[in-house]
């Protein structure tokens, strides 16, 4: 069982792994990834890099409407896949892995990747929402906004 801080890490590189497929970075990740999983067994880095072939090859074929649900099995499906290579190495060989990995993902995972649906809000940085002197600061508002001293409440309602 890993702890949370590589189960993140395995969760990243899925995700990283499905947001490169079909971008120019795609190249990059894919032989690292591969590179990565084989640790060091050709045959192993050959068969990864038929089954991310086969990951952007499902991505491209997914019907719109499903797109986001197969990139999201995907994703799962390559966080599981890393997170079995992390649990199969002794603690000082997954700690090497963890580092190699945070490497590969720092040096080949795509960039300014961050999307949101419709009416949503996505930020691919670091975000502030501040408000002062009684207005309102949100990401988003959904429906209405009031400022102003709330109504005094019935003495009967408590």
């Amino acid at each position: 069982m890993l702890d949370q801080v590589l189960t993140a890490l395995a969760a990243s590189g899925g995700t990283a792994v499905v947001a490169a497929a079909g971008t120019d970075a795609w190249a990059g990740v894919r032989q690292a990834v591969a590179r990565w999983l084989g640790r060091g067994d050709a045959q192993r880095e050959l068969d990864e890099l038929e089954r991310l072939d086969q990951t952007r090859a499902d991505i491209q074929a997914a019907d719109p409407a499903d797109t986001e649900r197969a990139r999201i099995r995907l994703e799962g499906s390559w966080q599981a896949r890393i997170e079995t290579v992390l649990e199969s190495l002794s603690e000082r060989e997954r700690d090497q892995a963890a580092d190699q990995l945070r490497g590969l993902l720092a040096q080949h995972a795509p960039r300014g990747a961050t999307t949101a649906g419709p009416g949503g809000l996505a930020v691919g940085g670091n975000m502030d929402v501040r408000a002062d002197g009684g207005s309102i600061a949100a990401g988003m508002i959904s429906g209405g906004a009031h400022t102003g001293t709330p109504p005094v409440p019935d003495p009967s309602q408590g």
